[in-house]
């Protein structure tokens, strides 16, 4: 961006970036390349820089995992020089640009590292650690801390420090992790040191020129998270693009009057980005994210659950159409549809690192490194994101609170920030099409680019340049410019400039289908205004041409009138030639020549004109002796005035300069006055409206702190309840013990009390999850159970009602069914009663033998139900009491919390009340300063008035005086030009 001052010229320039592509220094598509650096460094370097960066050959490092791949037409090795003359002339010293190199290098190496898995656990091992010495040599590390903190980080738990042992996997993950993080952090600080280069924070520009250069639409066969956010910024682009070539052509043409119906090109995008970025009602994807990032054991999974909920039925979401599918689910963006799939996603969102590691990079021998890595205390580390706790999850989320924001909020920030910038400037867009998919040069396929115009909204914008005026031109323009088209159309005198238009219009005879005219320009179809401009051309060249010609007539004539002259010469040469040629044999013209001579006559009137002669040049010659004299002492008086005139002007033309430095230094006074008092004025506000947050803040805190106090109440009423609750379970499950009808009436208080406890406990909500989750889960099972006692009992009714006759041996074996629940023994001896039972009535129940048997096997099915059931309900006991425990151990670190909270609360109301105070006093001091900087103001107002009025008084003294002077000059030039043309005096 290249920022201009107010007079046109440039004052400075400034780089910004958006969403670089870090992964790509680790890992690349087929056939591409990484980043242009590492492959000029490799092949431009020479042997004693290849030494002291410990490089090697391409293929040497895992990152650069395609080889060298060169570009066609370019030469990485001359790139190189060019990059580090770049870097000179940009004034980059050389220790900053080998420290520069040293951390593209240690980039490289980070790849090399290897990990191996432990034979008989999970532990990740160094076998080599060649290639981390040749890190921590680069970045100024100890190997062996390094080595450390990559296998067994210290990790915090609570608030003590152990030491974990990592798997292959994360080390491996750690390591690709602090490559990306150590390039990303290299970039920026280059870009930085060039924008302080450019020096663009010592001048501000009255406006500026921007070029935006961003990734177009991605489509892949499976898009990450980059892929979304650079499809993002394009959906963004686009509906910008849209609006300013649909919206508002189309909303000039109503403001100007013009009688246009309005055409929907259906290219609304806003549903897609709500789709993406909406913070609520329902959550976007980035909302979703961010969500999940701070959500315990949240998962990539989970995230996408929860998308696929809140979003399914949103018109730009899809899901996959089979499970099998390796997408997670899909957008339709303008371009068409994108497959993402959802890999990593929080991971890439929080964007952490070891900061074990971070911490040793902070504190590098190397400054340069310790410089990149000064922010140390603002990353997120791997075990907050992996081993992240109910516990540790509120903790860590407060101390993050106001402080970290993840990858999706800061692109979603400068994005919104860069459109902004965007919309309050006149954008023009150069749209990039891809020729073919094969990077080949000269192929061109047809229905690619067309399909790219189609999707850009290139094709709607010629339709709508067709259909619409795309040429239009103010009215004043339009009659300074094509009246020469119009000679005799407009009168002479005053007349508005549209009714003017008007009749030009109707002089050139125009199609009224052609143009319009609104309330301050004339609009015209494509291609009018081109023949317009042509027939001017043509007109002009016309004028042109008969100026041409009238000034080679006039040459020509000039010339004819001067060799007719010089034949009437050459005539009269002739006859005077003739004459002589005549004269000259004639006798009597010979005498004469030879008598003339001798005659006295002759002689005294030659001998006079001789004299007169040289009387005239005596007297000529001392008349231009006097002249000379008298010019002479003239131009000494006028050199002496002259000198005096010089030296006058010069005197006031320092005198002019000077005041001409005091009028600028005052304004620039003025200015820096101005600015200050706006720069006061504007901290004052500042102040104010700071004093009146930490009001709000005051109250707000007031407000917890009772908050907090009637949350510890109702707290210890809820411990109270749960005990309670304790109780009632325990009766519960004695009465489950000793009747089974009472169960749906337990089921029933239990979730009454759920109910309650769920109303009365919502801040406790996260934590109880699980036991909720559980206690449903137990219910459910119970509810199933039930379910199938009461069928198996339905059952038996159908089968006491359809078999009368065997009524009484039913009634006994539901009496055997209760007993079952004392004693199992008695259950046994029951159904042995009920057999023998069945063998006496053997004869008088011949004909409902199999129904008794089916009748027995439904007893027996009952019974094993009965035992599951018995389980079933001690486990549950089991699990209510330790849930209980639990509950109860949660309750007293809540009160302790609270119990911190309000001391913090109230420490935190103190300082409020000190920086209050703070305030006011300097807002005191400010509205003095305000006061005395208003009088100067006033002061400097007076004395620049004063220094105009002398300076205006100046100026008609000097161009009097060069007036004079000029007077001066032309009287005595006149004076020299007629003395030395003075004509000759007549002859007596």
């Amino acid at each position: 961006m290249t920022t201009l001052h107010v007079l046109g010229y440039i004052v400075g320039a400034n780089i910004e970036t958006y969403l670089l592509e870090k992964s790509r220094a680790v890992r690349q598509a087929k056939d591409e390349r990484t980043f242009h650096i590492f492959y000029q460094l490799l092949s431009g370097a020479g042997e004693h820089l290849k030494s002291d960066l410990l490089l090697e050959g391409f293929n040497n490092y895992r990152f650069l995992s395609n080889g060298y791949i060169p570009i066609p037409g370019q030469q990485d090795k001359d790139n190189f020089q060019e990059t580090m003359e770049a870097m000179h002339i940009m004034g980059f010293s050389h220790e900053e640009i080998l420290s520069m190199l040293k951390v593209v290098s240690s980039v490289l190496q980070f790849g090399n590292i290897s990990f191996k898995k432990e034979r008989n656990t999970d532990q990740a091992s160094m076998p080599e650690n060649t290639v981390a010495q040749k890190l921590c040599h680069l970045l100024g590390m100890n190997v062996m801390e390094f080595t450390r903190a990559i296998l067994t980080p210290r990790i915090k738990v609570g608030r003590d420090y152990v030491q974990k042992a990592q798997t292959k996997e994360q080390a491996d993950f750690a390591v690709e992790a602090l490559a990306k993080a150590t390039y990303e952090r290299l970039f920026r600080w280059l870009v930085h040191r060039i924008n302080k280069a450019l020096d663009r924070t010592k001048r501000q520009g009255a406006s500026f020129i921007g070029i935006l250069d961003i990734a177009g639409f991605e489509i892949f066969e499976l898009n990450s998270f980059e892929q979304l956010c650079i499809n993002y910024t394009n959906e963004k682009l686009q509906q910008l693009f849209n609006h300013t070539m649909f919206i508002l052509e189309q909303e000039e043409y109503q403001r100007e009057g013009i009688e246009w119906n309005f055409i929907d090109f259906g290219l609304d995008l806003q549903p897609c980005i709500d789709l993406i970025e909406r913070p609520a009602n329902p959550p976007g994807v980035l909302a979703l994210l961010d969500e999940e990032c701070w959500f315990p054991k949240a998962t990539d999974k989970t995230f996408v659950e929860k998308l696929v909920q809140e979003q399914g039925t949103h018109s730009k979401f899809q899901k996959p159409r089979q499970l099998k599918d390796k997408a997670d689910f899909c957008i339709i963006h303008y371009a068409g549809k994108v497959d993402y799939k959802a890999d990593e996603w929080l991971m890439k969102n929080m964007d952490p690192l070891n900061d074990n590691v971070a911490t040793l990079l902070h504190q590098s021998s190397d400054k340069f490194v310790a410089e990149l890595w000064k922010d140390v205390d603002r990353i997120v580390g791997l075990d907050q994101v992996t081993g992240m706790t109910e516990t540790a999850f509120g903790s860590a989320y407060k101390t993050k609170k106001g402080m970290f924001r993840t990858v999706g909020q800061l692109y979603k920030e400068s994005l919104t920030k860069l459109m902004a910038t965007l919309r309050n400037t006149n954008p023009n867009f150069v749209r990039c099409i891809i020729p073919n998919h094969e990077k080949r040069a000269g192929k061109l396929d047809p229905h690619l680019v067309l399909d790219q115009l189609r999707c850009n909204g290139v094709l709607e914008g010629i339709r709508i340049c067709r259909q619409g005026f795309p040429n239009r031109i103010v009215f004043q323009e339009f009659r300074q410019r094509y009246e020469i088209l119009t000679p005799n159309a407009i009168p002479k005198g005053f007349m508005d400039g549209k009714q003017a238009c008007e009749r030009m219009i109707r002089a050139l005879e125009l199609d009224p289908n052609l143009y319009r005219i609104g309330q301050s320009k004339i609009f015209f179809r494509a291609g009018v205004l081109a023949h317009l401009e042509e027939e001017r051309d043509l007109k002009i060249t016309d004028i042109i041409i008969f100026f041409q010609a009238v000034c080679r007539g006039y040459l020509a004539r000039k010339a004819f009138a001067k060799k007719q002259q010089q034949l009437s010469a050459l005539k009269v040469l002739q006859r005077n030639c003739a004459a002589y040629l005549k004269l000259r044999h004639w006798q009597w013209w010979r005498v004469f020549t030879k008598v003339k001579p001798l005659l006295q006559v002759t002689r005294q009137e030659e001998e006079l004109q001789a004299k007169d002669e040289e009387l005239l040049k005596v007297k000529e010659k001392q008349t231009k002796v006097e002249a000379e004299e008298e010019e002479e002492e003239r131009n000494q008086v006028l050199q002496n005035e002259k000198k005096k005139m010089q030296t006058h002007i010069q005197d006031l033309e320092e005198q002019l300069d000077e005041e001409e430095g005091a009028r600028q230094k005052l304004q620039l006074e003025k200015v820096t006055a101005e600015a200050k008092i706006k720069k006061m004025e504007e901290e004052i506000l500042l102040l104010e409206d700071q004093n009146s947050k930490f009001l709000k803040e005051k109250k707000l805190t007031e407000d917890r702190i009772a908050e907090c106090t009637s949350q510890l109440a109702e707290e210890e009423e809820k411990a109270k309840n749960l005990a309670k609750l304790k109780n009632k379970q325990e009766m519960m499950i004695t009465d489950l013990e000793e009747r089974l009808k009472k169960e749906e009436k337990t089921r029933q208080e239990l979730e009454k009390a759920k109910r309650k406890l769920d109303g009365e406990t919502t801040d406790l909500q996260d934590q109880i999850a699980e036991l909720q989750a559980q206690i449903e889960e137990l219910k459910i099972q119970l509810a199933k159970k039930e379910e199938e006692l009461q069928a198996a009992l339905a059952r038996g009714d159908e089968e006491a009602v359809q078999k009368n006759n065997a009524l009484k041996l039913i009634r006994e074996l539901q009496a055997q069914i209760a007993e079952l629940q004392e004693d199992l023994e008695s259950e046994k001896a029951s159904r042995n009663k009920a057999e023998k039972q069945k063998r006496d009535l053997s004869e008088e129940l011949e004909a409902l033998k199999t129904e008794l048997e089916d009748t027995l096997d439904t007893t027996a099915a009952q019974q094993e139900l009965r035992t599951k059931r018995e389980q079933e309900v001690a486990e549950l006991k089991k699990a209510i009491e330790e849930e209980t425990k639990n509950h109860e151990a949660q309750i007293q670190e809540i009160r302790q919390r609270h119990a911190t909270a309000l001391e913090e609360l109230s420490e935190q109301l103190e300082q409020a009340k000190r920086f209050k105070a703070n305030l006011e006093k300097n807002k005191q001091g400010l509205e003095t300063d305000n006061k005395e900087l208003a009088c100067e103001v006033k002061v400097l107002q007076q004395v620049k008035a004063e220094s105009e009025h002398k300076r205006k008084k100046l100026d008609a003294q000097v161009q009097e005086l060069h007036a004079k002077k000029m007077l001066q000059v032309w009287s005595l030039s006149f004076k020299i030009h007629r003395s030395f043309f003075r004509r000759k005096p007549a002859r007596n």
